[in-house]
């Protein structure tokens, strides 16, 4: 029974949070809430006709820092907040914070289930996660619901090619993929130190 338990955790958790309290977790959650809504509306900028923004990584690497569930949520609350605060005149668009909250949880399954300090293997968990951002978010969700809400009468690969090519969405996602498989490795150890620390205090 325990172990089992154990196991949901690590499914649900990061290692930082699995031990921690109600308080600490909603505390974490707010921090990185606040992360991705300053993420969402002052780290975007325009280079040539493409559009970058830093959404995919600080998703990922949120997922990676607060776990599978804690991660999507941080996202999507982020997400939502942001369009609160500064909406721009624009609708609420759902499937963002869906899309956002799903990269998160993808991370946070890979980097916390699967713990290794293999070099590669995290590669390899950076791919898989890009992998998943792209066809399920990038393209399942976010082309597909833009495609559905301005452009139904377009052939839906014409559509695909001429968001992720012509609009350059593409580039943005790969700049933020290089940030995850690099970031990712680096946050995990920086967390596992900073649990060390709090572990050792806690003793103390």
């Amino acid at each position: 029974m325990c172990n089992a338990k154990n196991k949901i955790e690590k499914l649900l958790f990061s290692k930082l949070l699995r031990k921690k309290n109600r308080n600490h977790k909603i505390a974490y959650v707010s921090l990185i809430t606040t992360i991705v809504v300053v993420a969402n509306m002052f780290f975007e900028f325009k280079f040539m006709d493409v559009q970058f923004s830093f959404t995919i990584a600080v998703s990922a690497l949120s997922g990676v820092a607060l776990g599978s569930l804690l991660g999507f949520t941080a996202c999507f609350l982020g997400d939502l907040v942001g369009f609160l605060y500064n909406s721009g005149g624009f609708a609420y668009m759902p499937w963002i914070g869906l899309s956002m909250g799903l990269t998160s949880a993808f991370a946070g399954l890979l980097y916390n289930a699967l713990e290794s300090d293999n070099k590669a293997v995290n590669v390899i968990k950076g791919i898989v996660v890009c992998a998943l951002s792209l066809l399920i978010c990038t393209i399942g969700i976010n082309t597909t619901a833009f495609w559905l809400l301005y452009s139904p009468t377009t052939p839906y690969g014409v559509y695909l090619v001429a968001r992720l090519i012509g609009k350059g969405q593409i580039f943005n996602c790969l700049v933020n993929y290089v940030l995850v498989i690099i970031g990712a490795p680096l946050l995990e150890k920086l967390l596992y130190k900073s649990n060390l620390s709090q572990e050792s205090g806690q003793k103390d």
